[in-house]
């Protein structure tokens, strides 16, 4: 089963910590901006950046894999992953910080509507053992050059050496066929409050 030293080291890509939280949040929170799904959940994007540095800070550059890709010492795109049997929450004060953050800066439905989205991916992820991909993210300064993909692809690599299913959401129909190039098939679309923009739940098998 996939480990994170099971994946190869690749030019100009960085494993990354907590000490990173503000590069993952500013790249994450700029490539999903005009994102469908998470202009609804947020509302604006003060909330979608201040959730996505908490959700980092406390779950996934703390339990989980990391990255972000660097052009000329600025970094570019970045992804947030949960290897196979990585913790997939934080301690009750993580969350209820992360959740204070949500209301402080997207109000009572922002915080209704984040409950409720979470709540929806965790019903629907497979229960067999997977890596979960939370997010990959480009920024604007460095969109239509395949760093999504430069990015992705030594994890699914690992994926594929070690047997290993890898799993998404993703919330932009724009994007599923870079997912399909990549690999992901659909499982279901699902819906975290009947209003929502859907998610399309996508599964890829190892090669």
């Amino acid at each position: 089963m996939l480990k994170a030293s099971d994946i190869a080291p690749a030019p100009g890509i960085q494993t990354v910590g907590v000490e990173s939280v503000a590069a993952l949040a500013d790249i994450t929170a700029d490539a999903f901006r005009d994102d469908p799904f998470n202009r609804w959940l947020f509302g604006g994007f003060d909330p979608m950046h201040r959730t996505f540095a908490n959700l980092a800070r406390h779950i996934y550059a703390a339990n989980g894999f990391c990255q972000i890709l660097q052009e000329d010492g600025e970094g570019r795109a970045a992804t947030m992953w949960l290897m196979p049997g990585d913790k997939p929450e934080g301690s009750p004060l993580a969350m209820l910080q992360t959740y204070w953050g949500l209301l402080a800066s997207g109000g009572f439905g922002a915080l209704a509507r984040g409950k409720a989205a979470g709540d929806a991916m965790a019903n629907h992820h497979p229960e067999a053992l997977h890596a979960y991909l939370f997010t990959v993210g480009v920024a604007s300064a460095g969109r239509g050059r395949g760093l999504g993909r430069r990015l992705i692809q030594p994890v699914l690599d690992a994926c594929d050496s070690t047997n290993t299913m890898a799993y998404l959401e993703n919330s932009n129909p724009a994007n599923q066929r870079f997912y399909h190039s990549l690999g992901f098939e659909r499982m279901e679309l699902f819906h975290a409050t009947p209003e929502s923009p859907p998610l399309e739940a996508m599964q890829r098998q190892a090669r």
